[in-house]
């Protein structure tokens, strides 16, 4: 009996490996994990500062658990968020129950990259633009959950966001009439 159970403990094993190794592409893409259907925000609950999108009636949103394995150069879009009260970044950080000047270079990571808070209060080194900075790591962009109060009523993250302030944005010497400012394509590595 004891080799039948453990035969089948490492048949389940290899499945569940097998089901998270799916997630990723050969492009180091996350898929989806599921999908979530928007709710329009009550009358002025959706924050569009820096361009954020408010999620819409019964449109599905994918969402996801994963992001792309974190490397020496990861790839990741940049997007622009605020981490000031009562701004469009929603609550205090998550890492710190704080808020944060938009004056200091901090950033959210997709889920998969936030890892549980792993990376809480840690720096990372973006680079884009030709310029490289660092920015200290405070908040989640969920990319499991969205179109509710807690989340502004916006969507989820996509699976390799780096949401920075506009400190980052500066740093990266990138101009705010630049058609790049708000989204840009850059890498990003852990600097602890």
């Amino acid at each position: 009996m004891k080799t039948f159970a453990s035969k089948a403990s490492v048949f389940l094993l290899a499945i569940l490996i097998l089901t998270s190794c799916l997630y990723y592409s050969e492009a180091g893409k996350c898929g989806a994990s599921g999908r979530i259907r928007g709710k329009k925000a009550p009358p002025g609950q959706c924050n569009r500062d820096d361009d954020s999108d408010c999620c819409k009636q019964g449109q599905m949103y994918p969402v996801y658990k994963c992001s792309p394995p974190v490397s020496s150069h990861t790839k990741a879009f940049l997007t622009l968020n605020s981490f000031e009260k009562g701004k469009d970044g929603g609550g205090p950080s998550e890492c710190d129950n704080q808020y944060h000047s938009d004056d200091t270079s901090v950033v959210a990571l997709s889920t998969g990259w936030f890892n549980h808070k792993s990376r809480c209060l840690k720096k990372i080194t973006i680079t884009g633009n030709g310029r490289s900075v660092e920015a200290k790591v405070v908040d989640e962009c969920d990319s499991t959950a969205g179109c509710d109060e807690e989340h502004d009523y916006q969507p989820p993250c996509d699976y390799n966001i780096v949401d920075a302030s506009k400190a980052v944005w500066e740093a990266l010497g990138v101009n705010k009439d630049s058609p790049q400012w708000g989204g840009m394509h850059i890498t990003w590595s852990d600097s602890d």
